[in-house]
């Protein structure tokens, strides 16, 4: 399977009514040519727009605010956020690409502009199972910061030859995972159940809810990926379960077996 080329303008990577309908999401990454300008406004949705790469400015509701980011891996994201009947405008300054997620909310709120200042990293898994998960998360938004929203939106950094979403865990919301990696022929695995598939830069993997979704990265190659979930009308994503046979890796003090001793 070969790395996804993107095209100029919306490429399509899920579709409430065409690809993947079982998201509940249509998401998407808009590659801009230098100074072209899009504009936005949807009737029944809330959309979320995240800039993956390029500098671009953002147009709201008479506001605006200018963003830049040269690299998903050590950069910080810059999101925006919006409920229906909200007229935005994505100018780009450079060649740039922005991610698109939205999704049915009949909910009316106030706009939210994440700059990426208030986006932290916070580093996960180096104290237990060898650090053979250890990642950096970055939360956008979630149901604990935007209880209104039907959406959640967040970044993940995955160390070359590491885990990530593991403990193998499930939860009945579905979840699509986008991915980028900081090499050309960089790639990972994905494991939906019992079925695993290789990704590569571009991919994006949808995960039907109730299914345990862990995944690692090659050696030598970080994996990037942007992580939406859709909150099931009255069940909102709020944590994850984790496979029940496999939470004793959560101990700091869990045996595992490193080897033979040398001679």
């Amino acid at each position: 399977m070969q790395p996804r080329i993107f095209v100029q303008g919306y490429n399509a990577l899920t579709d409430r009514r065409g690809i993947h309908p079982e998201s509940l999401m249509d998401i998407g990454v808009y590659v801009f040519s230098p100074g072209e300008k899009f504009t936005f406004r949807a009737e029944r949705d809330e959309s979320a727009f995240l800039l993956l790469d390029g500098e671009v400015s953002f147009e709201w509701n008479g506001l605006s605010e200018s963003a830049s980011r040269h690299s998903v891996f050590d950069a910080p994201p810059t999101a925006l956020h919006v409920s229906s009947h909200v007229d935005v405008a994505i100018t780009a300054k450079s060649s740039a690409e922005v991610l698109i997620q939205k999704t049915d909310n009949p909910r009316a709120f106030e706009p939210v502009f994440y700059p990426s200042s208030s986006i932290k990293n916070v580093f996960l898994g180096a104290d237990n199972m060898q650090g053979c998960a250890k990642r950096v998360l970055r939360d956008i938004f979630n149901y604990g910061n935007a209880s209104y929203s039907n959406m959640v939106l967040g970044e993940d950094l995955h160390l070359p030859g590491r885990w990530s979403s593991y403990p193998p865990h499930h939860h009945p919301q579905p979840e699509v995972y986008y991915y980028r990696f900081d090499k050309p022929q960089g790639f990972g695995v994905t494991i939906v159940g019992d079925d695993a598939t290789v990704i590569k830069h571009n991919h994006i993997c949808v995960i039907p809810g109730g299914e345990c979704h862990p995944q690692a990265a090659a050696p030598g190659y970080a994996m990037y990926y942007t992580w939406m979930i859709r909150h099931l009308d009255g069940n909102p994503w709020t944590d994850r379960i984790d496979d029940p046979k496999h939470v004793w890796l959560h101990d700091k003090d869990a045996i595992i077996w490193n080897g033979p001793a040398r001679a």
